[in-house]
């Protein structure tokens, strides 16, 4: 058996590699104010033992995109240096980073030199004072600025995802689109998902895709992308006829399970083959204990080959029947 194949015939081609579980935002949809318990250091995989799992990845299990992320993957300590090695794997590989644009200012150029071609900023609100009572930081400006920076770098389509809770920046849709376009961003809306280390979603605070849709209309003409969608996890929606889109995740309401091709691993080497997996496989122990690449590879395989048909989210059930993830999101990586 070649490539990382499930039972239902799906293929994972793209590799999500988390740098760490710390981050120096502490955003309520996410995790506490004070923090969670950080992994030890000792169990966070280095930056040999990261570049030997995406070289086997790449090299014998078919994978070709790499998304780093986090916690917060720019506070990883020589970042820059880990894509470089990541790019030398093979140039036509999809670098990209998901992040929450602090010190992307001082880091975008060394970035984009190194190999990365893209990347995701998070940004929910445009309010300064709604972004200190979401991300408990008063740090709009930054992101702002890390933006500019990004695309000034030329990391692009430098792209915006956007989470609406309900009651909090739920009315902002069509602001945070009328952002993005004036300045070449690429705005993705994604539904809140129940992986928050607080426990504290529930689907009756959930602002559905449709319901996004409803108020972007309210201002701008949407049709639908004749794009092919393939396995990306967003529907798009032309702008006023285009070409500018708008991107609509529907984690929740309208899974892309059946399309999927993502793999994770995380700060401290196990492979999950979904978002929400109540189980994980420990390739850390591997590396640590001697085993050779074709051992690994061979592990990673059977932990994709049970990957399950779906996360259940879509369907009519009560939050406490939904087996959540083992992991919250900063700890599991985006």
């Amino acid at each position: 058996m070649t490539g990382l194949l499930d039972t239902f015939g799906r293929r994972a081609t793209d590799l999500r590699v988390s740098l760490t579980d710390k981050c120096n935002l502490r955003c309520t949809y996410c995790m506490p104010a004070e923090g969670l318990p950080w992994l030890p250091k000792d169990e966070l995989l280095t930056d040999d033992e990261i570049v030997r799992l995406v070289r086997i990845a790449v090299q014998d299990l078919g994978v070709n995109a790499i998304r780093f992320t986090g916690g917060e993957p720019l506070i990883r300590p020589g970042l820059p240096d880990l894509i470089r090695r990541t790019y030398e794997l093979g140039d036509d590989l999809d670098l990209s980073l998901t992040t929450n644009g602090l010190g992307l200012e001082r880091i975008a150029p060394a970035l984009k030199e190194a190999g990365l071609r893209r990347l995701n900023v998070s940004l929910d609100t445009l309010d300064r004072a709604r972004f200190h009572q979401l991300t408990r930081r008063d740090r709009l400006d930054d992101v702002l600025t890390g933006l500019e920076a990004a695309q000034s770098a030329g990391l692009t389509p430098v792209k915006v995802n956007a989470v609406l809770m309900r009651g909090v920046n739920d009315d902002e849709a069509p602001a945070l689109l009328r952002f993005a376009l004036e300045r070449g961003y690429e705005l993705r809306f994604i539904e809140q998902m129940p992986i928050d280390a607080d426990h504290q979603w529930t689907r009756d605070n959930l602002i559905t895709a449709d319901e996004i849709l409803d108020s972007l209309r309210t201002e701008f003409e949407l049709s639908p992308s004749v794009a092919p969608r393939g396995s990306a996890p967003a529907e798009r929606w032309l702008v006023d006829g285009g070409p500018a889109t708008v991107g609509v995740i529907a984690s929740v309401t309208q899974p892309f399970c059946r399309a999927c091709n993502r793999t994770r691993l995380t700060a401290d080497g196990q492979i999950r083959d979904c978002l929400f997996a109540t189980t994980e496989t420990d390739l850390r122990a591997l590396l640590r204990d001697g085993s050779d690449d074709a051992e690994i590879a061979g592990r990673w395989r059977t932990a994709m080959w049970g990957k399950a048909r779906g996360h259940g989210l879509d369907e009519p059930v009560r939050l406490e029947e939904f087996a959540a993830a083992s992991r919250s999101m900063s700890a599991i990586g985006g």
